[in-house]
């Protein structure tokens, strides 16, 4: 088995193009009030680009501005490339108004992926904040089509409110999988919730699965994610082992602007993908 978390994964794509493509919504989903899944195929009929779970694609729409979003879809589903958006801007808003048939400009694949070559043979726990269940999502379907690679799998996945639930039901037929653990939490139930109420990091202690063996994988807000890998410290899983994604204030995807830049680090560059020791010290610091 690999110990190994120091480099990405040495199979991710290398992005090969700084000027947007055209690619066409070939799919709409609405999975919540204000988040909403596209897939999308090159304009020209073109090969499909390959990706690694965990990177990111810089979506364009045209007349408004361009915005880094994680492709949620399978990393061997060569037909689309799926998106899975919250809107809250400008550039999100005006994806949110796409129809199938419409137009937007992709580049990428850009950043560090999840490190799967590294964790094969370990238990898994991913652990999920509101929309961050997406940027997880390729790295569980790709852990589910290579299902013996892996030791046993934990998804903890926790929203604001039932209504607020990505997924759902892929969710509960992952609860499905053989060796296979979800819980799911919310801040505020209603009478139809019958799952866990509470922040995602209190089903922590209630899951199934051994600290010697296992690697986290974290997405949500940033408050979250250090809360988790507090608690999951707590229990005896090293910080090397603890793995994060960051998408904040990206533009240009490689590192020139400078606006992603947190401590010395470029997002877009050395991440979204961090091992949570490297970047522990920078989460504690407000202004960065």
């Amino acid at each position: 088995m690999s110990t190994c978390f120091d480099d990405p994964d040495p199979e991710a794509p290398k992005a090969v193009s700084m000027l947007p493509e055209p690619y066409v919504v070939v799919s709409r989903n609405q999975e919540t009030a204000d988040t909403f899944t596209i897939a999308l195929r090159p304009a020209d009929g073109g090969v499909m680009r390959s990706f690694a779970p965990g990177q990111f694609n810089m979506l364009y729409a045209f007349g408004t501005g361009e915005s880094a979003i994680s492709i949620s879809g399978s990393p061997e589903d060569g037909g689309v490339l799926v998106h899975t958006i919250r809107r809250v801007g400008a550039v999100t808003s005006a994806l949110d108004r796409l129809a199938p048939g419409s137009v937007v400009g992709l580049r990428g694949p850009f950043g560090s992926p999840w490190p799967m070559q590294q964790v094969r043979g370990r238990d898994l726990v991913f652990v999920a904040g509101g929309i961050g269940l997406a940027p997880l999502r390729p790295a569980i379907l790709q852990v589910f089509s290579h299902r013996a690679d892996y030791g046993r799998i934990v998804i903890l996945a926790g929203a604001r409110s039932p209504a607020d639930v990505i997924f759902h039901d892929e969710l509960h037929s992952w609860m499905q999988e053989p060796d296979t653990e979800v819980q799911l939490t919310v801040d505020r139930a209603d009478a139809d919730w019958h799952h866990h109420v509470g922040v995602v990091t209190t089903l922590i202690p209630r899951a199934r699965f051994d600290p010697a063996n296992a690697v986290a994988m974290v997405c949500g807000p940033e408050i979250m994610m250090r809360f988790t890998a507090v608690e999951m410290a707590r229990i005896g899983l090293p910080e090397a082992r603890i793995f994060v994604t960051l998408e904040r204030n990206m533009k240009c995807a490689v590192g020139l602007c400078g606006h992603c830049q947190f401590g010395p680090e470029f997002i877009c560059r050395d991440g979204p993908v961090f091992r949570h020791d490297r970047i522990r010290h920078w989460f504690s610091h407000r202004e960065v």
